[in-house]
């Protein structure tokens, strides 16, 4: 099965780019190798679009998806700061205007803030070019005015929908798509796992090059991530940042 947001849909589905929109989605045939994405990292590679990165290093890539500010982001940030592990934090527009201080410190602690667009739309439902760059350059525009700094080109589609002509888009911008080899349904602020069904999720899959994607907005991954990184680091991972993905 494949699994995205909590649903599974077959694991028949082509393991191609389709023309229309799609839903990125993982498939995990051997825990601790690498999974199987609904596109190969060959396809994604020829629009500048990643979900692994060096699978010859024992590497993990962490990204955080931040739609909004629920309290646990700067304890997030302090246990990066703790193991040296640099980040990426896709952000929208409400983040970034609703705390800008942590965006800051995202910015001046080194860590990559990338553009999860303005409003978090679906993406694959926008075909008008001028109106896809619009949610980018909003965002990108936003986060200048806030830090004073360029905002990094990278790029994750929101709830990871896309197309073929989003990647040739972004890319077309100058952006790198990143979407994610590791996940785990973290997202529901209501019912949120325990730090053992986050353990058992997120360590027997890890996986060299692993780009691991976490949400900003989950207590238990607040909790546990200073733990995690220990434990991930126990099992010889290094954190690196997305500036060290492979090069077209």
């Amino acid at each position: 099965m494949l699994y995205l947001q909590g649903k599974s849909i077959p694991a028949a589905a082509p393991a191609i780019i389709p023309a229309s929109a799609d839903n990125w989605g993982l498939s995990f045939p051997n825990e601790g190798q690498s999974p199987v994405g609904n596109a190969s990292a060959e396809e994604l590679a020829e629009h500048d679009a990643w979900f692994l990165g060096d699978t010859s290093d024992k590497v993990i890539y962490l990204t955080f998806d931040c739609g909004y500010e629920n309290g646990y982001t700067e304890k997030i940030l302090d246990a990066l700061k703790k193991h040296h592990a640099p980040a990426a934090f896709f952000v929208v527009g409400n983040m970034v205007e609703t705390a800008p201080d942590i965006i800051r410190r995202m910015a001046q602690e080194g860590h990559i803030v990338g553009n999860h667009t303005y409003h978090h739309p679906d993406m694959s439902a926008i075909s008008d070019q001028a109106a896809f760059q619009k949610e980018l350059d909003s965002l990108a525009a936003l986060y200048q005015e806030t830090t004073g700094q360029e905002l990094p080109r990278f790029y994750r589609p929101p709830q990871g929908k896309y197309s073929e002509e989003n990647l040739k888009q972004a890319h077309a911008l100058g952006y790198r798509t990143v979407f994610w080899s590791l996940a785990y349904v973290d997202w529901y602020v209501d019912n949120q796992p325990t730090a053992e069904q986050a353990y058992a999720k997120l360590l027997p899959r890890i996986h060299d090059g692993a780009i691991v994607l976490l949400h900003s907005t989950s207590k238990t991954n607040a909790d546990i991530l200073d733990e995690l990184l220990t434990k991930w680091e126990d099992m010889g991972y290094r954190f690196a940042s997305l500036e060290e993905l492979p090069k077209v």
